[in-house]
This record gives structure tokens, C-alpha cells and sequence, in this order.
């Protein structure tokens, strides 16, 4: 920030006639400020949604489903029969016998009108459910990704606000040797900053590897070598905040009650088809009958079956139909209000974590700016202790990440209001900064409480809390 430029004097003290140590100005985390499209993440989720195999298995059920239609409408096999019908066993009679012949025939099933058009509406909405399906499979896929994405973002800011702590702790131990070598420090102020430099060290491994899952995570969902490094210029502010959408716009987006609408009108033209079913079917057969030297006979024939145990087998069926249909309508029904209670938390949560992030900016973290500066104020004039300047840094660094948190967050809440999946929303959580910066920092508000945070499939676990 600006203003630290202006502690530089107040961070060194030096015997007389020793040169000041200056500390650099920390560079500003800048707040959210949304710009167009990240160009990274676009590309990014081109390339997931071209080459994931999940999305590819899903596209190949759908065309799975779309063939099995014009299979539905069609009429049944026709039987071709061929039979020889002869008078005694001494020898052929046919030419000599009029009751001696050849048999050809043809006979062609037929259904009862309305059952070929049923089959085929029964067939489409399973096209429906199976493209409900797909929808899932790309929604979930792109909520993955833009997870990813804002989980990388993450722990990059803290890698470089990990960096800046180093950089003051550097200059602290060494304006703290300075006044101890001169007699103006303790031995133990020595010790205290050479041991959060030490602390620092474990957060950048850990960061490092919270790092590289990041980057195996997306490289995964795009189909590239886990180690494929991928660039990123944009801050973590600088991801916009798209509206949060209604419960009846969530409704619309959701795979899961399209494909269970779906269900219920599949259900339904099952039942009308059971119904029909106890309507009888007929064959038409036409037949040929060469007799040799005497004059062919033919033979055209209708038959029709009879639904004799309707009782047992036909009403059952539209039982069982009529049970399947009033269960597709409390699966709606139940889908619907899970549905609607994610919405309400996941807007909740929206609501809670945009007054989180306007607290931080307009209050919190300027306070903690004009705390971290009085502080080193009084240590430079000899009324604070060297703890007491640690303890701002790293109070002033912990409401910097707590801040990052919290941008992550309601990033998660937007990426899962606009999956709009039945699982609780999955928590985008970062690596963790030095246990020094915790002790004076506050930590951003949980958004969930689930402790899942990499990327993949439809997440079945609870609310997850935000980490340091």
C-alpha cells in the first residue's frame, strides 16, 4: 500500500552513525475490481470441454438414445414361412393330388393404432433424460475448472504475500542484529525474527506443493501432463462477480430437475402405453400354395390375440406404471425443494461473504494498515517491544489473506449457484500462510463447511470452512 512507503524510517533503528536498513513498500493486494473475460480461463475451459472423456462418454450416450427412436416406431418383423403338405408317405403327391402343395407365406404383425407413436415418445424423452445428463457432465465439468482456476489464483496470492513477509521479516532480523550487536536490542528479538523467517520457509513448501495439486487438478480436467505449467496474469481480484441468480433461474439451469421432468413424462407415456397394451394386436398373413401340374391355391388370413389374462398381466402393468409415475412426481417434488434450500444458502452465504469483502475493503484492512503503522512508530521511538512489530506484520499480513479467503469464497458460491447442483457447495481453499501470520490476523468467514477443495466430479461431501 501507498501509505507504507512512509514507514520506511519508522522500521529501522540504528546506533548513531549506522547506515539505515530501508524496507520496500509492500506491494498492494488490489481489491475487486472485475475486468472482461480472463483469457487464461477461457482457454482453459475450451480445452476441458473439448477432450475431457467424461463429456465425450456423455455426447456418445445421447447419440445412444437419438438411435433407438426411429427403432421404437417401426413395425414388427415380418415371418416368412415355408412348409410342404403331401398325401401318404409312399412317395411326392404334389402335382398328382389336389391336397398335395407348396406352402409360401408372409405374415406381418401390426399393432394396435397409437402404440408405435407411444414406443417413440417413450424413446425421445429418454433422449431428454440422457441430454440432462450430458448437461450435467459439462455444467459440473466448467465449475470444476473455474474452481480450479480461482484455487490457483489463490494460493499464487499467497505465495506473493508470502513473499512480501519475507521480505520484511529480512530486513527486521537485520535491523534486530544491528541493535543487538550495538547494545540497543536482546538477543532474544534476534532469535524471535531468524524464527519466523524459519516459519515462513514451511509455508512457502507447503504452498509450493498447494501449488503444484492446483496445477495437476486442471491439467487433469484438460487432459495435459500434471506438470504442464499454466501462466497467469490476472489477480485473484480481479475475477468479476456475476449476479446472483433466482431461485425459478437456478430451477431452469438445473440438469437434475429437467432429466426428473423428463422422468415423470416418460412415466406417463408408459402408462398410456400400458393401457393400450390391453388392446389386442393383429397379423396379416398372405400364403402361396403351388400344386405342380394342378392350379396354385393362395391364402390371405387375418389373426388377432387375445389379452385373455389381462387380469394377471396387462392391468399390472399399468398398476406398476401408475405406482412408477406418482414416484417420478415425489422424485420432482424432492429435487425441486433441495434444489431451492441450496439456492437459499448458496445466496445467504453471497450475502454474507460481499459484506465480508466490503468490510475489508473500506475498514479492515486500511485499520490494519494504520495499526501496523503506529505500532512501528512506537517501536521506533523506543515505547514498543520487537514482538510488538512482529505481531503487526503479521497481523497486517493475516487480514491480507483472510481478505484473499474471502474473494476465493464467494467465488465458490457463485460457481456453485450457477452449477446449481444438489450437493452442498464445494470450498475453494488455499495453502497455509506462517503460523505467525494467524496469531494477528483475522481469518475470513467460513462459507461452507466442507474440507473438499480440488476439483472433480458432482461433490457429495458437506460445507467446507476456509483455511489459512
Amino acid at each position: 500500500m501507498r501509505t507504507l512507503l512512509r514507514l520506511v524510517p519508522a522500521l529501522v533503528l540504528s546506533a548513531p552513525g549506522q547506515a539505515q536498513v530501508p524496507l520496500p513498500e509492500p506491494p498492494s493486494i488490489p481489491l475487486a475490481t472485475p475486468q472482461a473475460a480472463d483469457p487464461v480461463l477461457a482457454a482453459l475451459l475450451r480445452d476441458a470441454l473439448a477432450e475431457h472423456p467424461d463429456l465425450q462418454k456423455a455426447d456418445a450416450a445421447v447419440r445412444m438414445d437419438q438411435e433407438r427412436i426411429p427403432q421404437a416406431g417401426v413395425l414388427p418383423d415380418p415371418t416368412l414361412s415355408l412348409g410342404l403338405q403331401n398325401d401318404g408317405f409312399k412317395r411326392l403327391e404334389v402335382g398328382r393330388m389336389e391336397t398335395s402343395f407348396y406352402s409360401v407365406a408372409f405374415t406381418q404383425p401390426l399393432p394396435w393404432p397409437g402404440k408405435r407413436g407411444l414406443r417413440r415418445e417413450v424413446a425421445a424423452l429418454g433422449v431428454d433424460q440422457s441430454s440432462a445428463a450430458r448437461t450435467r457432465v459439462q455444467m459440473g465439468l466448467e465449475a470444476d475448472v473455474r474452481r480450479g482456476y480461482t484455487a490457483l489464483l489463490l494460493v499464487r496470492g499467497q505465495q506473493r504475500l508470502l513473499a512480501q513477509q519475507a521480505v520484511f521479516l529480512e530486513q527486521a532480523e537485520s535491523l534486530a542484529r544491528t541493535r543487538y550487536e550495538v547494545g540497543q536490542g536482546s538477543q532474544g528479538d534476534l532469535l524471535r525474527a531468524q524464527l519466523e523467517r524459519t516459519r515462513l520457509q514451511l509455508a512457502a513448501w507447503s504452498l509450493e506443493a498447494e501449488e503444484r495439486t492446483a496445477l495437476a487438478a486442471l491439467n487433469r480436467l484438460r487432459q495435459h501432463d500434471p506438470a504442464d505449467p499454466i501462466p497467469t496474469t490476472a489477480e485473484l481480484a480481479d475475477l468479476p462477480e456475476p449476479e446472483a441468480l433466482t431461485a425459478d433461474q437456478v430451477e431452469g439451469r438445473s440438469p437434475e430437475l429437467a432429466g426428473a421432468r423428463a422422468g415423470v413424462r416418460q412415466t406417463e407415456k408408459l402408462l398410456d402405453l400400458a393401457r393400450l397394451d390391453r388392446r389386442p394386436d393383429f397379423a396379416v398373413t398372405a400364403g402361396l400354395m403351388p400344386r405342380g401340374g394342378l392350379d396354385p391355391m393362395w391364402q390371405v388370413g387375418v389373426s388377432i390375440s387375445l389379452p385373455i389374462y389381462g387380469r394377471h398381466k396387462q392391468q399390472r402393468a399399468v398398476a406398476e406404471h401408475e405406482h412408477h409415475r406418482q414416484g417420478q412426481g415425489a422424485e420432482v417434488a424432492s429435487v425441486q425443494t433441495l434444489l431451492r434450500q441450496r439456492t437459499e444458502e448458496r445466496t445467504l452465504q453471497i450475502q454474507a461473504l460481499r459484506r465480508t469483502r466490503d468490510l475489508y475493503q473500506g475498514g479492515l484492512l486500511v485499520q490494519s494498515e494504520a495499526n501496523f503503522k503506529a505500532v512501528l512508530a512506537q517501536y521506533e521511538a523506543g515505547r514498543a517491544p520487537f514482538l510488538g512489530a512482529l505481531e503487526a506484520l503479521n497481523g497486517w499480513v493475516g487480514d491480507q489473506g483472510a481478505y484473499l479467503q474471502t474473494l476465493a469464497q464467494l467465488q465458490a458460491q457463485h460457481i456453485a449457484l450457477r452449477e446449481a447442483g444438489l450437493a452442498p457447495a464445494p470450498s475453494i481453499t488455499g495453502g497455509a500462510l506462517a503460523a505467525a501470520s494467524l496469531s494477528g490476523g483475522a481469518a475470513a468467514p467460513s462459507a461452507s463447511k466442507s474440507t473438499a477443495k480440488t476439483p472433480g466430479k458432482a461433490q457429495e461431501s458437506g460445507p467446507a470452512s476456509m483455511k489459512m
